[in-house]
């Protein structure tokens, strides 16, 4: 059950045994992807073309984000559509298929063996997608309820099954020649769809109904997140065509413009929401998730200083283009997850305690789940840890990148400790 104590209206029906593994699995994933980059800090110091920069990316988007946001949305779909889940099973066999991908996907990048480990990681992946993208529709059709939200989600659903699959034909060409170029020369293709098409549009689809929800905001623009949704869509075709059929760099800009554009309308509608919510008071995974609203601008303003870069010089700013990355997935997407999960999980608990022993006695609030303290310190260690990994990849000193990851490697250890005394919560009453 999801579902705001108070807001009976708003609760929808996903069991918790569906949810949870999903949460599980990202809290651990978060872990091992920061003591990989504790100990391949020396490699951010060489080309981000790197087996073990690639082995960290793919757990982190792959069992970090992917995971977290299939979980959530299994639970949040419902309420969207304001219907049910089409298949509780369907939800199951997609953690299946993903929880044994990944670490096949993540040990074939990790050694560079593009062998049977990667590839049939790369098709469990498809498949755990596939099973998703399958319940999310029918979900839909079944609801007969038109619904912008749950047609971002269902785009970024189809947009993240296109970058498993040019994924996985990446990893088949270095084997055989499939594509006329190297697949290196189709990562930027690779991981842009995958950054927009997937992230872009699922946090933008479910943030704009989470953030006015929980800031207990009456703020609702539809037509503003029309515009948000075709600005995106058209900005990430632009960018295949550009990239496929045009060498020229200064063309970037019909993709990178129109998404500028989109992001800035988001921050609109994020800022209209705050002005307009009835609980004055903001807690500290509100502020933190709509810190990475702003925070969605740095890599965009990176990004056009890489293309001004590439436009006026022969040489690759690999320092650049490893920093826009790294911002990218420990900074936007992490800081939005650190502060949504402890916004959607506790409730998720709450419901499976609690929900059947309303009226038997006072109950704990949903945020009393779990260490307000605890989520302090990892709040403050990402954030620094964030900067001062940023900062060594610039400068290329190894001490200064191994801090970074130390202050990360804790600020996962915390996240960790907090989910674990979530999901082992006793009823108290």
């Amino acid at each position: 059950m999801f579902s705001i104590p108070g807001s009976p209206g708003l609760t929808r029906t996903t069991s918790d045994k569906a949810v949870i593994p999903f949460y599980a699995y990202a809290a651990l994933a978060f872990l091992a992807a920061t003591l990989l980059l504790f100990f391949s800090a020396t490699d951010f110091t060489t080309h981000y073309f790197h087996p073990h920069l690639l082995a960290i990316t793919h757990i982190m988007v792959l069992g970090w984000g992917t995971m977290i946001v299939l979980g959530a949305s299994h639970q949040l779909v419902p309420v969207l559509i304001e219907s049910t889940l089409f298949s509780e099973p369907l939800a199951s066999a997609s953690f299946v298929f993903a929880a044994a991908g990944i670490p096949l996907l993540s040990y074939g990048f990790y050694v560079f063996n593009m062998g049977w480990p990667a590839r049939w990681g790369g098709a469990l992946m498809i498949m755990a997608i596939l099973a998703y993208c399958i319940n999310l529709g029918m979900s839909i059709i079944k609801s007969k309820e038109e619904n912008v939200h749950a047609i971002f989600v269902f785009t970024a659903t189809v947009w993240l099954l296109c970058t498993a699959s040019v994924g996985l034909v990446l990893v088949y060409n270095f084997s055989y020649p499939l594509l006329s170029g190297n697949s290196a020369d189709y990562l930027s293709l690779h991981a842009h769809m995958g950054i927009v098409g997937w992230f872009l549009l699922m946090i933008i689809g479910t943030g704009s109904r989470l953030i006015p929800m929980f800031l207990l905001s009456k703020y609702n623009n539809p037509r503003l997140l029309w515009w948000i949704f075709g600005l995106i869509n058209g900005g990430l075709f632009a960018f295949v065509l550009v990239y496929l059929y045009s060498q020229n760099p200064w063309r970037w800009t019909l993709a990178v413009l129109p998404v500028i554009a989109a992001i800035s309308l988001f921050g609109k509608y994020c800022f209209s929401s705050y002005q307009q919510r009835i609980r004055k008071k903001v807690d500290e995974q509100m502020k933190i998730s709509l810190l990475s609203v702003m925070v969605m601008l740095l890599p965009l303003l990176l990004l056009a200083g890489i293309m001004v870069v590439l436009a006026i010089t022969p040489g690759e700013p690999v320092r650049l283009i490893t920093t826009y990355g790294f911002l990218v997935i420990f900074g936007w997407i992490t800081s939005i997850i650190l502060g949504m999960t402890f916004k959607t999980l506790p409730f998720i608990v709450w419901n499976k305690v609690y929900h059947q022993k309303a009226g038997q006695g006072k109950v704990p609030n949903p945020k009393e789940l779990f260490s307000a303290g605890i989520f302090n310190w990892m709040s403050m260690l990402y954030l620094i840890g964030c900067l001062v990994f940023t900062l060594g990849i610039l400068t290329r000193y190894l001490a200064v990148l191994q801090t970074g990851a130390l202050m990360l490697l804790f600020a996962a250890v915390l996240y960790n400790w907090n989910v674990l005394k979530l999901l082992t919560h006793k009823p108290v009453v």
